[in-house]
């Protein structure tokens, strides 16, 4: 497709749409001879041919424009998220590694400091990702989040089954619906790490067929010990709920809850419709 810088552009239609302003003026309001009036009409047609090609030349761009998914931050806004995402990583994720390293990791008793200090650290680097990236694609996102957890979920011992498929056909969540739905399977696996006791953990993404244009199933599953009846029956039990149901409606989806991996524990299952 042809590209163009737009200010070059710009100035190149303002350019012969003057000077085609000033042959008709000249045409108009004096009297020429026969012969120098039939060259400012030849004249005045060449330039009428090249404003016409630079704006057929646009034309396709121009059909093709659809509004943004996702508002699109300023550049100062961008640098700022960057600085305070450089100042996590290098300040507090540093100290809560040189926090962790003053702790006997050995001793029973520092075992939940140590996890609890792990979980700090893991959300600081989490939180440091999403900071960046505000108009990446889901699967890219996901991709992200899952090399932040594995090292976690490894040294508790918990299997992470990975089965997000990409579907070409299917316009994939983008921008803030993208930035909501990861930011609900980061949810899911923390409470998997803190309270499921699970030892298996399956994250699983897919294109289903469910309404007109279909639909992406995001669901993270476990094998552990599941919720309350209360938390199943809306009542929040401080596993976040309540906060990743707003995000799915936020995301312009559902959530629901279902039992989990082999009919144990929990899945957290989110349905997005396919945006066309």
């Amino acid at each position: 497709m042809f590209r163009t810088r737009p200010p070059a552009y710009a100035l190149a239609c303002a350019a012969l749409w003057f000077i085609q302003l000033c042959a008709n003026l000249l045409l108009v309001f004096t009297n020429l001879p026969s012969g120098a009036s039939h060259y400012w009409l030849l004249f005045n047609l060449v330039t009428t041919i090249l404003l016409g090609v630079l704006i057929l030349l646009q034309l396709p761009r121009a059909l093709q424009w659809r509004p943004r998914r996702s508002a699109r931050p300023s550049h100062e806004l961008r640098q700022e998220r960057q600085r305070i995402a450089r100042d996590l990583h290098d300040q507090v994720g540093s100290q809560l590694v040189h926090a962790m390293a003053m702790v006997d990791a050995h001793n029973p008793s520092m075992q939940p400091l140590v996890k609890a200090l792990e979980h700090c650290l893991l959300d600081v680097r989490l939180l440091v990702d999403s900071m960046d990236g505000d108009d990446d694609a889901l699967i890219d996102r996901l991709a992200r989040l899952r090399h932040r957890i594995q090292p976690s979920l490894n040294q508790r011992g918990i299997t992470l089954q990975w089965d997000v498929a990409f579907a070409g056909a299917a316009a994939m969540p983008m921008g803030a619906p993208a930035r909501e739905l990861t930011a609900i399977v980061q949810e899911a696996v923390s409470n998997v790490l803190q309270h499921s006791g699970a030892t298996a953990v399956a994250i699983a993404l897919q294109h289903v067929q469910d309404g007109a244009g279909g639909a992406w199933q995001l669901q993270v599953s476990d094998n552990g010990k599941g919720l309350p009846a209360a938390a199943l029956n809306g009542q929040d039990a401080g596993h976040g709920l309540a906060g990743m149901r707003q995000r799915a409606a936020k995301a312009g989806g559902r959530l629901q809850l279902l039992p989990g991996l082999q009919g144990q524990g929990l899945c957290i299952q989110v349905t997005v419709p396919t945006r066309n």
